[in-house]
């Protein structure tokens, strides 16, 4: 992976490649933004970048060290995520015990947080100090969804990289291009925030069944509510799209937006515009202010999901509301 490689995040390449040709990086980076967005592609480009043999401000890709950071087995690259649901501080002691050692020939010690923003209170002290004095030349980079999660300590102690969404309108049209389903590239587009992450989604084998699954539960509830109930037990909680629960709303959510463009009579940047000749009709028999009720009652739901409530009891839940609006 080459800076080169990555899309968009044009601000953060030139700040990035500045210092590598200034001799003037940080010691310490955060790495802030969206999932998706490349922050760890960017990671792994910096490193490349810094140990390569041959180019300046970007990789060459073919000497000894980039294969060695491509192969994850560069003996100064050390890379860091949570163990289990956190970034513990014998992790963190791990690493500085790893850099009590003089780097190869490279000179410098990289370390790779992904995360970051998952370390327990005793691991970000512990790292605040290791940021403080460190025992080599040492560049560190902090990979983290919300830089404002970290310790106001560290965050006045790095420098901040912000990787901003890609605009959805080119998204949609490189995944296009690249021969993804149209009909799965729109809610992809509209449910992440860079190329990688929508590619995996498309990728995902659960994906296209679910916007299916969504699509049928909609038109079920609206028209033949009992039919929906059996849907739900025979194509979701009896399969792995139980696992997703999660994206059905957001699928869920998308087409409640659409139908609310629909009644505006707005029909450029449908999600489901394959879907157009059954949605139509059925737009116009609530009023916006109904379908409106169902996405913020769609947004509550979800949120429960995230605190360990019955999945299945939630989206039954939902689909009485929706029938009974």
């Amino acid at each position: 992976m080459s800076f080169q490689a990555i899309p968009g995040q044009a601000a953060a390449k030139q700040l990035l490649q500045n210092g590598l040709r200034h001799d003037k990086l940080s010691h310490a980076y955060i790495f802030s933004g969206p999932v998706g967005t490349g922050r760890s592609e960017m990671a792994i480009a910096l490193a490349k970048a810094i140990y390569c043999q041959r180019g300046k401000d970007e990789a060459c890709g073919e000497c000894l060290e980039c294969r060695k950071v491509e192969h994850s087995n560069h003996p100064d690259l050390h890379v860091v995520a949570p163990d289990g649901a956190s970034i513990k501080i014998e992790q963190i002691r791990e690493l500085q015990k790893e850099f009590a050692y003089r780097a190869t020939a490279s000179g410098t010690k990289i370390y790779i947080l992904h995360h970051a923003e998952k370390m327990t209170v005793q691991a970000a002290n512990s790292l605040l100090k290791f940021l403080e004095e460190p025992t080599s030349h040492v560049v560190a980079i902090l990979i983290t969804e919300n830089g404002n999660a970290l310790l106001p300590t560290i965050q006045s102690r790095a420098q901040w990289i912000h990787f901003t969404p890609m605009p959805r309108e080119q998204m949609m049209l490189t995944l296009l291009e690249e021969g993804h389903p149209a009909a799965l590239v729109q809610p992809a587009a509209h449910l992440t925030a860079g190329l990688q992450a929508a590619r995996e989604l498309i990728a995902a084998n659960w994906f296209a069944e679910m916007r299916t699954v969504v699509l049928q539960l909609a038109k079920e509830t609206l028209t033949r509510f009992p039919t929906s109930m059996i849907t739900v037990q025979q194509r979701i909680v009896k399969t792995e799209l139980a696992d997703h629960m999660s994206s059905l709303f957001d699928l869920l959510i998308l087409w409640f937006k659409d139908m609310v463009q629909l009644r505006l009579e707005r029909r450029d940047k449908l999600v489901y515009n394959d879907q157009l000749d059954w949605m139509s009709s059925l737009a116009f028999s609530r009023d916006v202010s109904d379908w409106v009720g169902m996405m913020e009652q769609a947004v509550d739901l979800q949120k429960r999901l995230r605190f360990n409530a019955n999945s299945q009891l939630v989206i039954e839940k939902m689909l009485v509301e929706m029938q009974g609006v």
